[in-house]
């Protein structure tokens, strides 16, 4: 199937506009510091309240029809294969058509670039048409070659598949496993702090959930149940003896290192959680069930205590200012000193200026890269980084890394720059080749909690948000948005009516250690939940889950939002978030228009929003309606339909969408 989108602007509505935020100590960082510290944002600036943003096509997938034509001889079949697609339409071709004397296909071509392509007959030979020109190419092969084609308006493609047996980030669902909170699988290397402080229900120690346990999930095949195939696991590296140290959150309460963002020891593996051979083996057994693995590297500080600050005092910022201590949002300003202040007065942060700092750090990175076989790394607080640690771990991932796997595969690197505005400052972090892949996509969450959630803006507003979203990062990024993090309340008390925090800024610290939130019980906060992550999964990124949130885990800010993993006993509104969830993954994986393909918006109201995800193969009609009856939306195909949620059938233009649901429609 052919595509017919013309890459034509989309005019936007504007776009609510607010200061820029700053990314608050998450467990790496002062627990008292607020979520949203307003800045300058970094460089840039974000969305602009007086202008609008509008839909545009990178110029590497703008395209245009061509129509190729093969002289019929009595072949039983042709293919038009060549570099129109990249390598993968080299492996395998449009099929072309019989009509008369010649097959013909119409194919869209990259916009004013030559093509060099051949035909693929009877499934078994090549050949060229001789009528048309040829060349050769670096192997000597000869091969057809078309001219540069240019038309108006161009079409929009989506990016090129990578080549055969390398995974597809696009395709990617993340999971965000927790490990101290997630399963105990080894009850021998618990561990406990005394002195700190304790609650029944928000808890800032060791829990005992360790690597063994994660693995053990994954034979039991959960994560391949739930249809998620990305795990992120937390800071493997050696934190700070548990036996002698504690960090105050500011809250007057006690911490452990459960959460990984005190690195004491980073050429030592963290052995409450097991030993390196556990870990390796938790890596080993994802890639059986086909799970990639990323784990999180905390590169902004190691503890005042740690040997490595001890030995090279020199190769950290002093912790000084204006005569005093430069802690990030005290006496030193979270973007003006940035790369230079202490979170917390035992956190020294790292000066990657001086080469050997940055070259020690790197070297930490490439060394757990290689160790493990890990397939990426989530980097903690990138923004809090000279660039300079960025791209020579690039290099090194590169160089080191890529050329080990065979066939050599995409190293996924996702950062976190917590921003919900300034999109340009989080995008001047991204570049595949020399940078990140991606970022975990707030500005996405900003307005997803505030148009599915909190029902602040309309579903206009979101698909004008999302048509220039899709492109703005690059086309071969892949950014991760999401619902709930570790930093954040349970995304579940966001869907509740009213909300327990009416403004996703709050960072939920008023109730994190007495009066805790319990868990709703209410179908309709799970329905809103279910239809948010939808959104998420019927759109491209690489969506994340936190743990515990495919059930609508309850808990307020920080650590609650961390209790330990629900593993029984969950409600009727708890079993229908998982298998809603469940259903939409599914559906994800059998269709990859959704995570790929071009997305038009057919119709968006105030709260309704139907649109197609379109690829060369295939069509995929979403229609999402948040409000509280049944809504009716028109702009489907005039025709039988098959609809994948309910698993029934439907005609086209119209259709009812019930009250707070999804429906995805294909052609049978």
């Amino acid at each position: 199937m052919r595509r017919l989108l013309a890459c034509i602007p989309f005019a936007l509505l504007p776009l609510a506009c607010g200061d820029s935020t700053t990314k608050p100590p998450d467990y790496g960082y002062p627990p008292d510091a607020n979520l949203f510290n307003t800045g300058d944002g970094g460089p840039g600036g974000g969305y602009d309240s007086s202008s609008t943003q509008s839909f545009v096509c990178p110029p590497d997938l703008e395209r245009c029809a061509h129509d190729f034509s093969y002289p019929f001889n009595g072949e039983s079949s042709v293919e038009v294969r060549g570099d129109f697609g990249g390598a993968a339409t080299w492996s395998s071709g449009v099929p072309m058509t019989r009509q008369g004397n010649a097959w013909v296909a119409t194919v869209d071509v990259p916009y004013g670039k030559p093509v060099q392509y051949k035909y693929f007959v009877d499934g078994t030979t090549w050949a060229i048409d001789p009528n048309a020109p040829t060349t050769t190419d670096g192997n000597s092969n000869t091969n057809n070659l078309l001219a540069a084609v240019t038309c108006e308006p161009a079409l929009c493609d989506a990016p090129p598949d990578p080549p055969p047996g390398v995974f597809d980030w696009r395709s990617a669902v993340m999971y965000f496993v927790f490990v101290d909170r997630f399963f105990d699988g080894n009850s021998g290397n618990d561990c406990h702090v005394s002195n700190t402080s304790q609650s029944s229900t928000a808890n800032g120690n060791y829990e005992g959930g360790d690597w063994a346990g994660v693995t053990q999930k994954i034979d039991a095949g959960y994560f391949d149940d739930l249809g998620v195939n990305t795990l992120w696991v937390t800071v493997p590296v050696k934190n700070e003896d548990f036996t002698a140290f504690q960090g105050t959150g500011g809250d007057s309460h006690y911490y452990s290192g459960y959460h990984g963002y005190w690195p004491y020891d980073m050429t030592s593996y963290e052995t409450c959680f097991g030993s390196l051979s556990d870990l390796q083996s938790l890596v080993t057994e994802a890639h059986k069930h086909s799970l990639k693995v990323l784990f999180d590297f905390a590169m902004v500080q190691v503890t005042i205590d740690s040997p490595i600050y001890q030995s090279h005092p020199e190769w950290f910022w002093p912790n000084s200012y204006n005569g005093g201590d430069c802690i990030c949002g005290q006496n030193c300003d979270w973007n003006a000193q940035g790369l230079q202040c202490w979170f917390a007065s035992y956190l020294p942060h790292w000066n990657y200026t001086v080469q050997a700092a940055r070259d020690y750090s790197v070297g930490n990175a490439i060394t757990l890269a290689k160790t493990t076989n890990a397939d990426g790394f989530r980097l903690d607080a990138i923004k809090q980084v000279d660039s300079s640690w960025l791209l020579e771990l690039r290099q090194e991932i590169q160089s080191q890394v890529v050329p080990l796997q065979s066939p050599q595969q995409r190293f996924y690197m996702v950062g976190e720059t917590y921003d919900f505005y300034d999109t340009n400052f989080i995008k001047s972090f991204v570049d595949p080749s020399t940078k990140l892949d991606g970022q975990f996509d707030f500005p996405a969450r900003r307005n997803l909690v505030d148009t599915m959630l909190l029902k602040k803006q309309s579903m206009n507003d979101l698909a004008n948000f999302y048509a220039g979203n899709d492109f703005f990062y690059g086309s071969n990024a892949v950014m991760s948005p999401f619902l709930g993090n570790h930093d954040l309340p349970r995304v579940v008390h966001l869907a509740q009516e009213p909300a327990l925090w009416s403004d996703q800024a709050s960072d939920g610290k008023d109730r994190a250690w007495s009066n805790q939130p319990s868990e709703p019980t209410d179908q309709k906060t799970f329905d809103k939940l279910a239809n948010a992550f939808a959104v998420l999964f019927t759109n491209q990124g690489a969506p994340l889950i936190y743990y515990g949130d495919e059930y609508g885990l309850a808990g307020a800010g920080d650590p609650d939002n961390r209790r330990f993993m629900q593993w029984s006993g969950y409600n009727t509104g708890q079993q229908y978030l998982h298998d809603r969830i469940k259903t939409l993954l599914g559906i994800r994986k059998a269709h990859p228009a959704l995570y790929k393909g071009i997305r038009t918006t057919l119709s968006a109201t105030q709260d309704t929003w139907l649109f197609v995800q379109e690829t060369i193969a295939e069509q995929v009609y979403v229609g999402i309606n948040r409000g509280d009856t049944d809504a009716q939306v028109t702009g489907l195909p005039s025709q039988a339909l098959q609809e994948l949620v309910t698993q029934t059938s439907a005609t086209g233009p119209t259709a009812t969408i019930p009250a707070r649901q999804t429906r995805i429609w294909i052609k049978p």
